[in-house]
């Protein structure tokens, strides 16, 4: 089992404090939700090299279903669903230190199925660091272009996360913690006793659950994801240089950090990475709405089909549709 061993730096949160993050603690983030609860998260588009390296990952570890390889992409997903789509042809693999993806967060419907998830890593020699959330139980990996991949388990019964700048939960019953320990492996591999199928694939009700961003400006982000777009404010702890935003429960539903460092560049055109994401509005109303917070604001706004596409202030790219 030492390939399971969380991995410093590795678990979704940095293991030391940088020097670079900011140390003023700010006031209180949370806000009520101005986008309604049917708001989602939609396929997420990433540039990757090479067509076999990039299913090896997405398709034969993390489980999603090749759907449709035309037009020089790959769509991924769950039964009719599509998840995430792939673009081979990039440059070069992902940069060291720049801004765009930290990772998408798949979220799956049962405990179950993130044990599948970790036997098939295991079956492919892959290695990936679990990590207990308290809100969730996640495993986190990288495909081969180092795009970063989070497989969740959501956990919110378990307890919640406190708005504190050493980044802390709170069990249910009161009980601290960190939110950041290692999962009990052999507890979650228990889940595939008796299982007719220990390698399946993910199931139908797989979904994107959260996308994780590097930025440059940790208050600039917040106030793009919560004031503009109108997630409510989650947490930010400026002590280890994070914040999200989410719907109304948890986890989050979009994050963000300065782990690339305070002046992080964009990366290059060609290189593998995120091309954009897309978030889902159930109607034009909240669409015409949150258009009006963004040009308020003077962030430009491209009218597109069913929506409109923008950038976040590190210039990570989404698309605001209504379906």
């Amino acid at each position: 089992m030492s390939d399971y061993l969380v991995h410093q730096g590795r678990n979704g949160f940095p293991d030391r404090k940088d020097k670079t993050m900011l140390d003023a603690k700010a006031g209180t983030i949370a806000t009520p939700l101005r986008l309604p609860t049917s708001t989602r998260l939609g396929p997420i588009h990433i540039r990757v090299t090479d067509v076999a390296r990039a299913l090896a990952i997405w398709r034969d570890v993390v489980g999603l279903a090749l759907l449709a390889s035309d037009n020089g992409k790959l769509v991924l997903g769950v039964g009719t669903t599509p998840l995430v789509v792939l673009y081979p042809g990039a440059d070069a693999p992902v940069t060291a230190n720049t801004l765009g993806l930290y990772h998408v967060a798949i979220h799956v419907p049962t405990r179950r199925d993130l044990a599948r998830a970790l036997n098939r890593a295991a079956y492919a020699g892959v290695r990936v660091s679990p990590t207990d959330h308290l809100v969730s139980e996640a495993l986190y990996l990288w495909d081969l272009d180092g795009n970063g991949i989070e497989i969740t388990f959501e956990t919110p019964w378990r307890g919640r996360f406190v708005e504190n700048d050493e980044l802390m939960a709170i069990t249910t019953d009161g009980k601290p913690h960190s939110g950041r320990e290692p999962i009990d492996i052999s507890g979650l591999l228990a889940e595939l006793d008796d299982d007719a199928d220990p390698l399946g694939v993910m199931p139908e009700g797989t979904r994107i659950g959260h996308v994780h961003v590097h930025v440059d400006d940790l208050d600039a982000a917040m106030h793009f994801y919560r004031d503009q777009l109108g997630f409510a404010g989650q947490l930010l702890s400026r002590r280890y240089g994070m914040g999200d935003v989410a719907l109304d429960y948890a986890p989050h539903i979009l994050a963000f950090n300065i782990w690339a460092g305070r002046n992080a560049p964009r990366p290059a055109d060609r290189a593998a990475g995120l091309r954009w994401y897309e978030i889902i509005l159930p109607d034009d109303i909240t669409l015409n709405e949150v258009v009006s917070r963004l040009e308020t604001a003077g962030t430009a706004v491209e009218r597109i089909d069913q929506g409109i596409a923008t950038q976040d202030p590190a210039g990570n790219a989404l698309k605001i549709l209504v379906g």
